[in-house]
């Protein structure tokens, strides 16, 4: 039997990892429940109806990670229900974008409330039921941004960067409690991030917009990569070809010309925001200095 939490879970990613589990467990005939724990009560009693069509034992938790009494109120329906938890997917989270000027230190603070604050607040309540029972695994849900930035997503970046960050301290820090740690980081994806994504540039919305519609993975597809590499309990999950191959330059290149290479292919959009911005646009891009 495997005992399954997702945060953010009623839609989109977290979604589609809830019903990937839920398929592979009804091929191999392994029990499994999946506790659906999110924000929206409505969207998440549906996916728990999917859920239960697929054969899995599914129920629904209003759960905001900001708030600590929600996720222990989970932490408590979990355990009368199910007596524990085996996997902990940390995935709820927004979006924001803009250029250096133009994000506010509100959309800087909302962002990491959210994505890192929130993320540490469910691990620390469930770190207790792992270790009670004497093993756990937790899976957060980072970025490709988190270990390959682009311009014009500051606050994004850095907050994702910090999940990844996070994660292999905790990978350190948990190993001799025989706990295991997974952070995933995806490349773009057709998914609702961009629904609650925050920004005040327009152009931004339109680069996201235009980067999902072009996105080379569906969310089930990127689901089913990270179900595979979680049954080895791969530390990063890289679930995207380009991805990859961006990683890797960044890893073994001079570092000075994998940042030129970024700087030449993101040159037009920073140009476009700074015209939308009614600021001079430098067309030619500055190399990064030998």
């Amino acid at each position: 039997m495997t005992r399954l939490l997702i945060t953010g879970g009623a839609t989109g990613f977290g979604k589609a990892m809830a019903l990937c589990w839920a398929k592979h467990h009804q091929n191999n005939n392994t029990p499994l429940h999946i506790c659906i724990a999110d924000i929206h009560k409505e969207r998440g009693q549906e996916t728990v109806n999917e859920l239960k069509a697929l054969g899995a034992e599914a129920l629904f938790s209003e759960c905001d990670i900001t708030k600590i009494g929600q996720i222990k109120s989970t932490q408590a329906l979990l355990m009368r229900e199910w007596q524990g938890v085996d996997i902990v997917i940390n995935n709820a989270g927004v979006a924001t974008g803009g250029s250096l000027k133009s994000e506010s230190l509100e959309q800087w603070q909302w962002v990491f409330n959210i994505n890192l604050f929130g993320m540490v607040q469910v691990s620390q309540v469930f770190v207790d039921v792992f270790r009670e029972q004497g093993h756990g695994y937790f899976i957060n849900v980072a970025s490709q941004a988190g270990v390959t930035p682009v311009p014009l997503m500051g606050s994004y970046n850095a907050v994702k960067a910090a999940v990844v960050s996070f994660s292999e301290t905790m990978k350190l820090e948990l190993a001799s409690d025989n706990i295991d740690i997974s952070v995933v980081c995806p490349s773009f994806f057709k998914t609702h991030l961009n629904e609650s994504m925050k920004t005040s540039e327009p152009i931004m919305k339109e680069s996201v917009n235009r980067l999902f519609a072009k996105a080379e993975m569906t969310a089930e597809e990127v689901a089913h990569s990270v179900y595979q590499q979680a049954q080895d309990k791969r530390f990063l999950i890289l679930t995207h070809k380009q991805g990859k191959l961006a990683y890797l330059m960044k890893k073994f290149l001079p570092f000075n010309t994998y940042l030129n290479r970024v700087i030449a292919s993101t040159a037009k959009m920073v140009s476009r925001a700074k015209q939308a911005s009614n600021q001079p646009p430098n067309l030619t891009p500055k190399k990064a200095e030998q």
